[in-house]
């Protein structure tokens, strides 16, 4: 492999590499705070379980 190719190539990927780390960027910064998502996940998961755990009446029949 001649140089100028092994140099091409290498210019190539460092410019692929660039493109990802900005995406990266970006959608770590459009993502929602852990946080936020976190306590919201907890809140449905409690929701869920009082509502399976909800006293029904009894059927008579």
């Amino acid at each position: 492999m001649h140089p100028e190719t092994h140099l091409t190539l290498h210019h190539a990927r460092a410019a692929e590499l660039r493109a990802e780390a900005a995406a990266h960027r970006l959608a770590a910064r459009a993502r929602v705070p852990l946080d936020l998502r976190g306590r919201l996940g907890w809140t449905l998961v409690e929701v869920g379980l009082r509502l399976a755990s909800a006293r029904r009446p009894a059927l008579v029949g």
